[in-house]
C-alpha cells in the first residue's frame, strides 16, 4: 500500500502558569505580547505579523529562515482565523501553514484557561493534518513546547 499523503494527529499539552487567568489569556490576545513569545525568534526574520483578535478575526505571520537554519532563505507562512473566543476561558483557531509555496499543514487548535488557587492551568489541544514534507506532528509538538517555554518567560516579565 502506498504511504498516505496526509497524516492526521492530535496532541494535548498542559501547562500551569503562576499568573492569573486574565494575564495568561492576554498573552494570546494582545498583539505586542503575542508577537514577543510567538513570532520573534533568533533563527528567523519576521517579515510580517498581524493579529486581529476577535471571532472571525485573522492572525497572519510570515517569516524567512536565516542562514544556518534548516531552510535558509525560505519563507514560512501561517494564516489563522479565530472561530471561537470566550474571554479568559477559551480560544479556538483554525490555521494553515506554508513552507515556501507549499501547504504543509492545516490545524484546529483549542486553548482552555482554567483558574487555580496558584494561577492558571492551560490545556492546549492541537488537531492537525500534515502533508508531505511537513516534518510531521513530532516537529509541531516540539515547536509548541518551545513556544510555551517562551510564554512562561513573557509572563514572568
Amino acid at each position: 500500500m502506498k504511504e498516505p499523503s496526509a497524516i492526521h494527529n492530535t496532541f494535548v499539552l498542559e501547562r500551569n502558569y503562576t499568573k492569573p487567568t486574565e494575564s495568561v489569556f492576554a498573552a494570546f490576545a494582545d498583539p505586542s505580547k503575542k508577537r514577543r513569545w510567538y513570532a520573534d525568534n533568533e533563527t528567523i526574520d519576521v517579515e510580517e505579523y498581524a493579529l486581529d483578535f476577535r471571532e472571525d478575526g485573522r492572525e497572519f505571520s510570515r517569516y524567512r529562515f536565516r542562514e544556518g537554519s534548516p531552510f535558509p532563505g525560505v519563507a514560512l507562512t501561517n494564516e489563522g482565523i479565530y472561530l471561537d473566543i470566550v474571554r479568559n476561558q477559551r480560544i479556538v483557531v483554525a490555521s494553515r501553514m506554508m513552507l515556501g509555496d507549499r501547504h504543509i499543514s492545516a490545524s484546529l487548535v483549542t486553548i482552555e484557561f482554567l483558574p487555580t488557587e496558584t494561577g492558571t492551568d492551560m490545556i492546549f489541544t492541537h488537531q492537525g493534518i500534515f502533508f508531505e514534507g511537513s516534518g510531521g506532528p513530532e516537529m509541531r509538538e516540539a515547536g509548541w513546547n518551545t513556544l510555551f517555554e517562551k510564554l512562561a518567560k513573557e509572563l514572568a516579565v
